[in-house]
């Protein structure tokens, strides 16, 4: 038998990985310039809204929700309305029953497929995030950035098929990762994500999304730019029993609060309710979580992805832990309506901003460092209610601190997945016994597509 040459074996991977680099440096790099400009112009209205009175901090996101829903379903087109032969409605036609809102469906569905991921919705969803998120919905801006990296990726792949998938996903990648700053962050939300729909972790798609993300963080310190803030802490536990304590008590409230969170927006999102009736009952449950957030917090608190509330909770010292638990439930609840209401955004920020929140609860009964708390409580709320406890730890990893402060919350990382899980698990089984409503349990068939 006659010996292959190992330059004949090599060469197969050598031409995947250099496809992949080639695909992720192009989408990532376009992608990352998009996500920042989308993301100022964000911030940008974000910054206007929150400058006016407190009528207008509770209205104006209301009004954001309105707007949305009328972009999405009253601009937008279903493909059963026959519009589609014609050229511009290919730009706003969407499947039949399909939940308009969602960012990530698209990305899941599509993944390991992504010449069908739906790119030319990308205009019109960008629309209604500008009026969800931008007029200060509590939603956030990482399911933007990864969706329309995905997307410029998958654009610019129709011209250079070879390309597409590798460019997709390092624009996914991208996107996220200059948003946060941090290069892992990007490459683990994305090939994490993906995972919903058994998306292969091959050469390609792993070399794309570190490709993507490198990319995207690259850009994020040459451009200097500042599109979201992250609690580091700088301060580690005064002891060992003190790490644990904190670890297992932030762990298990931030990711039982976000998973039931998480629940609950799954369970909105697949309401099969008309448009209009979402937006009623979501947005009167909305304005209600944001006036009560005001009148025992602060107005600041009730408005955005959750920067506020953290600002908030920063400068209120003293305020007692069932006041910040209440705010972090409130806060937890305008997200929930607002996802059931129609608005388009992501969760990830929100959840963040949540688990924060619980974990400074428990700041001064631990004695433990308030920016300790805040961040083990955000990763905690990304691992269990968004349930993607690599993206929490390629986060905790990212960000740095200190190495007890760091292994503090890597531990409460991990609490918070099995936490999350449990409490889903639990939610389930309560709605089943009571009412029916779960014919068909959350955590058996649930991509968790937020």
């Amino acid at each position: 038998m006659r010996d292959v040459p190992t330059s004949a074996v090599g060469s197969p991977l050598l031409s995947t990985i250099a496809v992949s680099t080639l695909g992720g440096l192009l989408g990532g790099f376009v992608a990352a310039l998009l996500v920042v400009g989308f993301t100022e112009a964000l911030k940008a209205m974000l910054a206007v809204v929150s400058r006016q009175n407190t009528w207008a901090l509770i209205l104006v996101p209301l009004l954001g929700l309105a707007l949305s829903v009328l972009v999405l379903y009253r601009f937008g087109l279903s493909e059963d309305q026959g519009a589609q032969s014609k050229w511009a409605a290919k730009w706003r036609t969407f499947l039949p029953d399909a939940a308009r809102s969602h960012l990530t469906d698209d990305m899941v569905s599509s993944a390991g497929a992504e010449e069908r991921f739906p790119w030319r919705l990308a205009p019109i969803r960008l629309l209604a995030i500008l009026a969800t998120v931008g007029l200060g919905g509590p939603m956030g801006t990482e399911a933007p950035a990864a969706y329309l990296g995905v997307a410029t990726g998958a654009a610019l792949g129709t011209r250079w098929r070879r390309l597409l998938r590798p460019a997709a996903v390092g624009g996914g990648a991208a996107g996220v990762a200059v948003l946060m700053g941090i290069p892992l962050v990007g490459t683990a939300y994305i090939l994490e994500l993906e995972q919903r729909h058994k998306a292969p972790v091959n050469v390609e798609r792993v070399s794309a999304a570190l490709v993507g993300g490198f990319v995207g963080w690259l850009l994020n310190i040459l451009l200097g730019v500042n599109l979201i803030r992250l609690v580091v802490p700088k301060e580690s536990p005064h002891s060992f029993y003190q790490a644990v304590v904190a670890a297992l008590l932030i762990g298990v409230l931030s990711g039982s609060i976000t998973s039931l969170s998480g629940a609950a927006i799954y369970r909105a999102k697949a309401w099969r309710a008309k448009p209009l009736i979402r937006l009623e009952l979501g947005g009167l449950a909305l304005g209600v979580a944001a006036v009560m957030i005001s009148l025992i917090a602060s107005p600041s608190a009730a408005i955005g992805p959750g920067g506020g509330a953290i600002t908030w909770v920063e400068s209120a010292t003293g305020t007692a832990a069932i006041t910040v638990l209440a705010v972090d439930v409130l806060r937890a609840i305008a997200t929930t309506a607002s996802a059931a209401a129609g608005g388009c955004g992501g969760l990830f920020v929100p959840f963040l901003a949540i688990g924060d929140l619980a974990g400074r609860a428990f700041a001064p009964y631990l004695k433990i460092p308030s920016d300790l708390a805040g961040a083990s409580g955000a990763a905690a709320g990304i691992s269990g209610g968004y349930h993607l406890p690599l993206t929490a730890a390629a986060l905790v990893l990212g960000q740095g601190g200190p190495r007890f402060a760091v292994l503090t919350s890597l531990a409460a990382v991990v609490i918070a997945a099995f936490a999350g899980n449990a409490a889903a698990k639990l939610l389930d089984r309560v709605l089943s016994f009571i009412s029916g409503l779960a014919k068909k349990p959350v955590v058996a068939e649930d991509p968790y597509s937020f």
